[in-house]
């Protein structure tokens, strides 16, 4: 049995979903998982695995499906702000590999856990990794 990727399957109407938005490019849907009321996926309608596999022009094209739906998600559920987030890999906890945007309406502080704590280190001794990660820019 071939393996199927589930987000291909709703943008071809295969799997019913709730859509919220869609145009040439992008679809717009309710997670089943709703972490927060209104928790939306973006998702382009051409599969690519992930953020290395998308191309720029794609991705254009994906963010202003999520721009359009973002707005939508604020004018009707007027939430107090909004994060977008993008998982890239297992060890980034990517579990669905077809390029997908989540849109978390926020309603409080402490409706999600933050991801992550800030650690402020001294910008001198990040110029070695910023050096190393330039060397790899085709643009250069």
């Amino acid at each position: 049995m071939a393996d199927t990727c589930t987000f291909c399957d709703i943008v071809n109407g295969v799997i019913p979903a709730e859509i919220l938005y869609e145009d040439d490019h992008a679809v717009a849907f309710l997670d089943l998982a709703q972490a927060t009321p209104g928790h939306t996926l973006v998702v382009p309608r051409e599969h690519c695995r992930d953020l290395t596999d998308i191309g720029a022009d794609r991705a254009a094209e994906l963010m202003r499906g999520a721009v359009h739906t973002a707005a939508l998600l604020r004018r009707a559920l007027e939430p107090g702000g909004m994060n977008i987030w993008h998982a890239t890999g297992p060890t980034a906890w990517q579990t669905v590999f077809h390029f997908h945007l989540h849109l978390l309406p926020r309603y409080s502080a402490d409706d999600l856990t933050q991801a992550w704590t800030h650690r402020e280190v001294p910008l001198t001794s990040l110029t070695p990794l910023a050096d190393r990660i330039r060397q790899h820019d085709a643009r250069r």
